[in-house]
């Protein structure tokens, strides 16, 4: 007998959108006599049902379900019947997310006629539309040259405040599948009746918060990127609270008293962990009191941290030596707990690196890591909770030595950056599907380190080599397009992203050169570039051995308008909302660690 299937015309595509955490079921339409068993691909990689927990095929019909949805399972889905790849039908499943917001500030006061700014941060698919309310009544009617709406109404602005715009303001967050609100509350007094209490509240309260901790030769200098204030400095005599030792205890060959650093991270605005390479451990100081209050041992050099919010733990990265011979990888559970501190082994052998995908406002619990090795073909899927090993994904297929990885939700996609050969010239990146765990190819012919914005919305990839530095964006659908492909001759040390003061949910990148004295600004929407200039000579790669980033940029989180780069004996700040270099502090030496501090 003769296998006949049809699919009709006008179901050769279809598009189904759905909630994030609904459930949702693909039907495959291809019909006919004696058909054989539907076969379901994924990104082209047929599914294996075994392997996967939240989609499965069931029932007679051979549809494909997937239950709670979320944005990894965004992307292009294909039937066919077994044997008959030439007849399929593709499904497009879209995701929509309810929105998510912050506000800043939660509270502030201000005299009058000074100006005042309110600003809300919204994520969600499709794209929140923002408005705002005052003390309930919609402030639209309101606008004026004095009251005005930036970046799609990200940011509320009075010019010269007087004492009626006293108040709480409501940021409401709304798309096709739901809203989220915050108030942001303005207090208008005059100088002579501040309240005894606020004096001591704003002194005390504010006082250590929104800075950056630079650790340098010198010590930890904290500094308040606004007025370029130093607010305190640390120096390398001064003791750590507990056992007290000095920070850098003095080494007899040296003249002088200096301290060594490689990495460093903020535990939930609480605690900064950094890394001693040299005396075999982890510093935790305590940012209220601004003090180091205790050092953890840890397996020699350690270079590199990772604050797992999702898990509070702090993973560590130790090369054991200097020519990286026997590495290990440690983890301080419950960080932020700060107290009875312990450090665990992981099982894991040879690694040379790790990757552990970041949280954000839509994503705030991630399960998964990998770790890999410099001269093997393979990344290692790793379960971050209980610290063990799931599977090994391999990458010999493509001749693929992994030195670097990012990760998007929108898509659920890992982008591995391929180490450079003698056959390759470029290093090329590949993508791995999450929901799979499959190698699904080469990103086009993107090369470079891969860094995806905070809201998985742009990939940029700089190629070190040739200067390229390219832009993708994530569609709604799941889809990887080219939006700029950039020529610069910036050979790029570190890049980082700052969001738009102009647009709503878009971004302006900020990038440093390995040797150049330039940092390059660039607008993500247009493509625009722009370079700020002399910003003296990085830090040499001799005198920075623990990354190839030997001048990092760092910024100042959602909603800070400041970013931070270190030149060889002094540091830049950068004006982030300008386009302009905001002020230079001298005498900070090889200050290449940075931390930036929050709300407290």
């Amino acid at each position: 007998e003769v296998v006949q299937l049809s699919l009709p015309e006008d179901q050769r595509v279809t598009v189904t959108t759905i909630t994030v955490g609904l459930s949702t079921v693909l039907t495959c339409s291809i019909h006919g006599a004696l058909r054989p068993p539907i076969i379901w691909k994924r990104n082209g990689v047929v599914l294996n049902f075994l392997d996967l927990e939240d989609i499965s095929d069931f029932g007679e019909d051979d549809s494909l379900y997937i239950t709670k949805v979320t944005t990894v399972h965004m992307g292009n889905y294909t039937c066919h019947a077994y044997g008959y790849e030439e007849l399929y039908q593709t499904h497009i499943l879209q995701v929509n997310v309810p929105p998510v917001i912050r506000v800043y500030p939660e509270t502030q006061a201000q005299e009058p006629g000074m100006s005042a700014s309110l600003k809300c941060h919204a994520e969600g698919i499709p794209n929140p539309r923002i408005t705002w309310l005052k003390n309930g009544i919609d402030i639209m009617p309101k606008l004026s040259k004095q009251l005005s709406l930036l970046a799609n109404g990200s940011e509320l602005h009075i010019g010269s405040v007087r004492y009626e715009d006293t108040g709480a303001y409501t940021c409401i967050a709304k798309n096709e599948v739901g809203v989220d609100e915050d108030i942001s509350s303005l207090f208008i007094e005059d100088s002579a009746r501040k309240t005894l209490a606020n004096i001591l509240w704003r002194e005390e309260g504010l006082s250590v918060g929104n800075m950056f901790y630079v650790f340098s030769d010198d010590g930890i200098t904290v500094l308040q990127p606004k007025e370029c204030e130093i607010r305190r400095h640390i120096r390398p005599e001064e003791r750590i609270f507990t056992s007290y030792e000095e920070i850098c205890p003095r080494v007899e060959s040296e003249d002088t008293q200096f301290c060594l650093w490689a990495s460093a991270v903020n535990v939930r605005d609480k605690y900064i962990y950094v890394t001693q390479p040299k005396q075999n451990r982890v510093m935790i100081i305590d940012i209220q009191t601004q003090k180091a209050i205790q050092s953890l041992d840890v397996d020699p050099l350690p270079t590199k941290l990772h604050y797992d919010k999702s898990h509070d733990q702090v993973w560590v990265l130790s090369w054991g030596d200097m020519r990286q011979s026997s590495p290990t990888l440690q983890v301080i559970p419950e960080a932020s707990a700060g107290e009875d501190l312990r450090v665990i082994r992981t099982p894991f052998e040879g690694v040379d690196d790790f990757f552990i995908p970041p949280t954000n406002l839509i994503i705030n619990h991630v399960r998964f890591g990998f770790v890999f090795n410099q001269s093997k073909h393979v990344v290692h899927k790793i379960d971050l909770e209980t610290v063990t090993h799931i599977k090994t994904i391999n990458l010999k297929a493509h001749s693929c030595v992994p030195q670097a990885m990012a990760y998007t939700h929108l898509g659920g996609y890992y982008f591995v950056q391929c180490r450079r050969n003698r056959l390759v010239a470029a290093s090329l990146q590949l993508i791995i599907d999450s929901v799979t765990d499959a190698v699904i190819g080469p990103n086009s012919d993107v090369s470079g380190t891969p860094h995806v914005s905070p809201d998985g919305q742009y990939l940029v990839s700089a190629d070190e080599g040739s200067g390229r530095i390219r832009v993708q964006a994530l569609t709604v659908r799941g889809e990887i397009k080219l939006i700029h492909n950039l020529k610069t001759n910036i050979h790029v040390s570190d890049l980082t992203f700052q969001p738009s003061f102009t647009e709503g949910n878009q971004y302006y990148i900020y990038a440093t050169s390995h040797l150049q004295t330039d940092v390059l600004f660039v607008e993500l929407s247009t493509g625009r570039m722009n370079v700020l200039r002399n910003l003296k000579d990085p830090i040499t790669s001799k005198d920075w051995p623990w990354s190839s980033c030997n001048r990092i940029m760092k910024d100042s989180g959602l909603f800070g308008q400041y970013l931070i780069t270190p030149a060889k004996d002094s540091l830049f700040v950068i004006n982030g909302r300008q386009n302009t270099l905001r002020c230079e502090v001298s005498g900070i030496r090889r200050g290449n660690t940075v931390v930036w501090v929050g709300e407290v």
